[in-house]
């Protein structure tokens, strides 16, 4: 009986086990699948994609890699992806507004994915998900083994684990998920590196090849050190590492753009000697324009192909700050002059206007620029609803004809302004647009502009302005924003607008 009780046992769970099909060691789940994978195995990562996403198919040769390299340790980490497409029920429930969305499960509970495309960067924040903040290096050769599996390791050298000194670098290592930390106590290994005291060293395969930490260790002094060193001098801003840069701790960008990206030609020369002056305070990237990928980000900056090579800087806190040089000298001096000015708050922002066009006021929607913005937008005697668009937008294009009916609507009302403004040429301050379309009222008698995030209709607009832009009209709860665009139309407009993901996050 208890032979029999044994195999039914095993055959009831085979019925309920569930089977997934599985593509290069990654589990491909279903709207039926995901919630026995997520039942079934502790830790999942789970992309939701679009087949037509250009980042998404990006990400397919990194993300199949870091399956392998999972699979081929025994990890009992699984990588899987869902069709976001097709399985619309679990896409709606995980809330997926954009793609890829990766999400990683852990006993069943969702986190957001934060760190960078490449396999490396997978497999390191999924290691600090699911095991202790740094790994203990038992010896020499386990030290070695690390810092050869990985771009960038730090290393902790503390004769004692309980130390003080050990627990400031076990905190930092816990907030730190895209980097593997590594802690040792044994002599062999302080001997092979060079270590006469308890200390930190960070190894990289680029730059210097190594950096020491200098000073008292405290955490922020610690963070700042990894934030300085963890990168290179000069880095190219790709797909891969558009992450890291905007995930960075460092803020303040100088970007070149240039054609000519050898690493010893003239200008990059220049731009690596420049850089070595503000590790940890400015990250110096380089922006190829020879590929078309890059063309937004130039259109982003005021930027011609035939104006390069040049340098600008921008500002990621609050608020994205633009700054441009007065010359167009690349010297080292040069820069480090630009870079100091801007730091010391003796240069001021740059913002970009084109000419006011001769017949800016003769349709019903008036055409709004740099130049003449401020004074029509802050006229205290008329109500002005701008819309801020660009021209690739593909959610724009579909407002425009709703736009243009509402300029009808009001055109004899000298109360009513209903406008437009090309963000990709044109800027001003005090007004931060950060995603198209952008609606903004500037009602009559007003200091505050007011958002419209309600339905992109022709009745919610006049709704909106007939209420003197009350923010608590009906529909303006629930709003967009440009992540929805890549969810609605067809592939060719979804692939433009998946395209201009690299456009708003600069």
């Amino acid at each position: 009986m208890k032979v029999l009780a044994i195999f039914l046992l095993i055959a009831v769970a085979g019925i309920y086990a569930a089977e997934y099909k599985e593509e290069k060691n990654v589990l491909v789940l279903t709207d039926k699948t995901i919630a026995d994978a997520l039942e079934e195995f502790d830790y999942v990562l789970v992309e939701f994609y679009a087949p037509w996403c250009g980042h998404c198919k990006a990400l397919t040769p990194e993300y199949e890699k870091a399956a392998a390299t999972l699979a081929g340790e025994g990890s009992e980490i699984k990588l899987a992806k869902v069709d976001a497409t097709v399985e619309t029920a679990c896409a709606q429930k995980y809330e997926v507004r954009g793609y890829p969305t990766i999400k990683f499960f852990r006993k069943g509970k969702a986190i957001e994915y934060s760190a960078g495309r490449t396999a490396d960067d997978i497999v390191n924040w999924l290691k600090k998900k699911t095991g202790p903040p740094a790994t203990t290096l038992e010896n020499k050769e386990a030290t070695a083994d690390l810092i050869e599996k990985n771009q960038v390791v730090v290393v902790g050298f503390f004769k004692d684990a309980s130390s003080d000194g050990a627990k400031v670098f076990t905190d930092v290592a816990s907030g730190i998920d895209d980097i593997p930390f590594g802690i040792t106590s044994d002599s062999d290994t302080f001997k092979e590196h060079e270590m006469e005291s308890e200390g930190v060293m960070l190894f990289k395969k680029f730059d210097e090849g190594k950096n020491k930490f200098e000073g008292e260790l405290t955490a922020e002094n610690l963070k700042t050190f990894i934030a300085g060193n963890q990168m290179p001098l000069v880095v190219e801003f790709t797909q891969e590492s558009a992450q890291k840069i905007f995930g960075g701790e460092v803020k303040t960008h100088l970007l070149l753009f240039t054609k000519d990206v050898e690493a010893d030609s003239k200008d990059m020369v220049s731009y690596k000697e420049a850089a070595a002056d503000f590790k940890g305070k400015v990250l110096f990237i380089y922006i190829n324009t020879g590929d078309a990928d890059n063309e937004r980000i130039l259109e982003f900056f005021g930027l011609k192909k035939e104006e390069t090579p040049a340098v600008r800087l921008i500002k990621l806190e609050e608020d994205m700050t633009k700054f441009k040089p007065e010359t167009n000298d690349l010297s080292a001096d040069a820069i480090k002059t630009f870079v100091n000015g801007v730091l010391d708050g003796k240069i001021k922002a740059h913002l970009m206007s084109e000419d006011v066009p001769a017949d800016w006021d003769a349709k019903p929607v008036k055409v709004l620029v740099g130049k003449n913005f401020v004074e029509v937008a802050n006229n205290k005697d008329k109500l002005v609803l701008v819309e801020f668009y660009a021209p690739w937008c593909g959610h724009c294009k579909q407002l425009a004809p709703i736009w243009d009916q509402l300029g009808e609507k009001y055109e004899g009302n000298d109360n009513v302004v209903i406008a437009k403004m090309d963000s990709t040429a044109n800027e001003v301050d005090d007004v931060k647009v950060q995603s198209f379309p952008t609606i903004k009222c500037f009602p009559s008698n007003a200091d505050k502009a007011v958002d419209y995030n309600g339905e992109r209709t022709l009745e919610g607009f006049q709704k909106f302005v007939d209420s003197g832009c009350d923010p608590t009209v009906a529909g303006q709860a629930e709003g967009e924003d440009y992540g929805d665009e890549e969810e609605e139309g067809d592939e060719e407009e979804e692939e433009e607008e998946e395209e201009g993901d690299k456009h708003d996050e600069l």
